[in-house]
């Protein structure tokens, strides 16, 4: 198979652009693969890119490029394709629209993998109609906004499957009754560490993610405060960077002094690679309000340590079995963070059997695994033929004839809104 991954920029680091170098670099064993990154901003990616994944980044934003200087006047005109709804669009414009549909339109691939959903959106109107169209949702679908939401119900019609990174999310997607849509629930993968698992000697708690409120780092501060009243010798390091502002991390800082935290809790900062990092802990935390998988709680288990868990909507629940790899305590209850925090620093041997379990029972999302079954999902697409967008003349039109009517009846929905809004303000 001819496999291509549309990915926002793969020369970066985020859960996305793992999740999916993971799985190119398998699939790549037995397929040839492409890796097609709409923006570059660097010279060499962050991450290696696997020796048999062909990597086409399609606008270069590096000082010296000609897309850097701005001379292409589609630079300044905002995105039509790309949907103004999905969080990214300020970054996309006419010129991305052109480079994706001119690339995404002379591909001879079998199967098209959208990332997110503005650019599960180019692949349902621009692949050609031969190919397989499969959208990939990292995020959870109710944290989509009410416009995002919209956009979905209209354009995954046009899309073969979509996959989801949870069960939960995926009955989400099986209710808005896409018809010959396939919904599948994938998880992402991750790979197992180079290093040795811990051991459960150490006295130490790790998180790990961005330093926003949606993380919830101050809850867990709290909790482990809780803690390091009645285990001094412990530790908490939360490793990630924030936005820009520093906000966030102005405020952790905040919180730790005035709990009296100051050389017992630690915000890290960026590390890379962090599997050294968990293998020194004993405990992993995630006090997270939402997650929509939680690639870090993964990462943890694939080191050997039991994960102490938020039961956020929607990742964590299918991730860890409470009680027997970690537990899983009230979204927002600083009380029930400590009292499972206080349970593994306190006992020695449920804190290694624990680890142990976590260890052997997060061996299920490894790539190997994962690759497995988007490849059968392939493979069932293909045997299947593209459904109404098969080969042949008729299909083909058939397929454009049905874009075009989409587009018409969502264009002249959102027509009607804005007059509507108008008229309400008069």
């Amino acid at each position: 198979m001819h496999i291509v991954f549309l990915i926002h920029n793969a020369y970066g680091i985020g859960g996305t652009v793992r999740a999916t170098y993971n799985l190119a670099s398998v699939l790549s064993e037995q397929h040839d693969v492409e890796m097609v990154s709409v923006f570059r901003h660097r010279d060499v990616p962050v991450m290696d890119v696997p020796a048999k994944v062909r990597l086409t980044p399609l606008v270069d934003l590096r000082a010296a490029s000609a897309d850097f200087e701005g001379d292409d006047p589609r630079h300044a005109e905002p995105a039509r394709v790309f949907p103004r709804a999905d969080g990214r669009h300020r970054q996309y414009s006419r010129l991305t629209d052109d480079r994706i549909g001119h690339h995404l339109s002379r591909l001879e691939a079998d199967v098209v993998v959208g990332t997110r959903p503005g650019l599960n959106t180019h692949i349902a109107r621009q692949t050609r109609a031969a190919g397989i169209r499969v959208g990939q949702e990292h995020l959870t679908f109710s944290g989509h906004g009410f416009r995002l939401r919209h956009e979905i119900r209209h354009r995954y019609q046009l899309l073969d499957a979509i996959t989801t990174v949870s069960e939960s999310d995926a009955r989400a997607y099986r209710r808005l009754d896409f018809p010959g849509v396939r919904v599948e629930a994938i998880p992402n993968s991750v790979p197992r560490t180079a290093v040795e698992p811990a051991d459960g000697s150490g006295k130490s708690i790790v998180a790990a993610g961005r330093l926003i409120p949606l993380k919830r780092y101050d809850l867990l501060i709290k909790a482990f405060a809780e803690v390091a009243d009645q285990h001094p010798d412990w530790h908490l390091r939360i490793f990630g960077e924030g936005d820009t502002t520093g906000n966030e991390r102005e405020s952790l800082t905040s919180l730790i002094n005035e709990l009296g935290l100051n050389g017992q809790a630690h915000l890290m900062g960026k590390v890379d690679p962090l599997e050294p990092e968990w293998a020194k802990g004993s405990i992993a935390a995630s006090a997270s309000d939402r997650e929509s998988f939680g690639m870090t709680i993964v990462e943890a288990m694939r080191c050997g340590l039991p994960v102490v868990s938020t039961d956020c909507p929607v990742g964590p629940r299918e991730i860890i079995k409470d009680g027997v790899d970690g537990f899983l305590v009230p979204t927002g209850h600083v009380g029930g963070l400590a009292t499972a925090l206080l349970r593994l620093a306190g006992d020695d041997r449920l804190r290694r059997r624990m680890g142990e379990a976590a260890l052997r029972n997060s061996a299920r999302f490894d790539p190997a695994l994962i690759a497995e079954r988007h490849e059968a999902l392939f493979q069932d697409l293909l045997r299947r033929g593209p459904g109404r967008r098969s080969v042949g003349f008729r299909r083909t039109a058939g397929f454009h004839a049905r874009t075009r009517a989409i587009d018409t009846a969502h264009a002249m929905r959102s027509t009607a809104r804005a007059m509507a809004s108008r008229l309400g303000t008069l």
